[in-house]
């Protein structure tokens, strides 16, 4: 067995990927205790082809691609559920390729480093040598290993319950009385099959837990600096900066939002206005939070323009900055919307 260290998206330490032959086709393997989703790319003459998301379950494989495989190389990147609170866990590597936010399949020519459409950015993947064989099986894996796929979905019950609210799961006792309460809420069997769990697990997750307030994610490359504004009842209020890496993202807001609109700025080494638009509101150097109503005046302080992301409805965001700036949003059912 292959054994290939990951070097992580930005956001989880520790996590390794395995690699072995497989029975069929290229299958990814889960057995971390969270959802994956995960992206495959591979290159067809002159081109360049992305194809995702394949939804793995915890202690499960999914197929993401058909067929027997031809190529030397493939490129793969994992992300964790949006269901998931806390800050987003990837599995990827140095190879940036086309991604969107929705399901995809994208094809652009050998070594473009842009994507072709708008609603694209680039993701870091990971190559995987398969050496010509027809099939291949990836598994990966986090920090805390877990020695059979039966304790990944244990553990990933375990952490969905604690994304969707319950605070007393961190013992058996507390797991048992969560899923009881769970089950009845929900009118699931009393005994449920682990996917069907699992899949009403994510569902309510998602309705009540990521990505509730704003992320800005950059999707270019070279490191950015943002800041977002907000228009209160009682005045422009503004923070910033923060440093967000290429391929990495930053949660600014982690309350669920409840304004109309969160306006963003970027800047970047040799491009100060990476981010803007015709919305002003007051900035300073270096870390800073401006409250309603505070002055611009001073040397430290000046006016800059913001670009406006629409939230009206939308208790979580988040907003893609590539290399020619702000990226439009993914639709908005993709989008976390408030709860009634």
């Amino acid at each position: 067995m292959n054994r290939l260290a990951f070097a992580i998206a930005g956001l989880l330490t520790g996590a390794l990927l395995y690699a072995s032959p497989a029975a069929a086709d290229f299958r990814v393997c889960n057995q971390t205790s969270f959802v994956l989703y995960a992206a495959v790319g591979y290159e067809a003459g002159v081109q360049m082809l992305t194809r995702g998301w394949t939804r793995v379950r915890p202690g499960e494989c999914g197929t993401a691609l058909q067929g027997s495989l031809n190529q030397p190389t493939y490129f793969l990147y994992a992300r964790s559920s949006r269901a998931h609170s806390g800050p987003a866990r990837a599995w990827g590597g140095r190879i940036r390729l086309c991604a969107k936010e929705t399901n995809f399949a994208i094809d652009v020519p050998v070594g473009s480093a842009r994507c072709a459409s708008d609603d694209a950015f680039l993701v870091p993947f990971a190559s995987v040598a398969t050496g010509h064989k027809a099939s291949w099986s990836t598994t990966l894996t986090e920090a805390t290993h877990f020695a059979t796929p039966a304790s990944a979905r244990a553990a990933a019950i375990t952490r969905l319950l604690g994304d969707i609210g319950y605070k007393l799961v961190t013992t058996p006792l507390g797991v048992a009385r969560a899923l009881t309460d769970f089950r009845s809420r929900m009118r699931l069997p009393a005994t449920p099959g682990d996917n069907d769990l699992l899949d009403a697990l994510e569902t309510e997750a998602l309705k009540s837990s990521a990505p509730s307030g704003y992320t800005v994610c950059n999707d270019g490359q070279g490191e950015i600096w943002a800041a977002i504004g907000l228009r209160l009842s009682r005045g422009n209020a503004s923070r910033g900066w923060w440093d967000v890496p290429a391929g990495a993202c930053a949660r600014v807001l982690t309350r669920p939002l409840n304004t109309k609109a969160v306006y963003v700025h970027a800047t970047k080494v040799g491009n100060p206005n990476l981010a803007s638009g015709p919305t002003t509101f007051c900035t300073e150097h270096g870390s800073y939070e401006l409250s309603a109503g505070a002055k611009c005046s001073g040397q430290q302080r000046s006016l800059m323009g913001f670009a406006e992301t629409e939230t009206d409805g939308l208790s979580g965001y988040v907003a893609h900055i590539g290399n020619a700036g702000l990226l439009p949003p993914a639709p908005k059912f993709v989008q976390l919307r408030a709860s009634k």
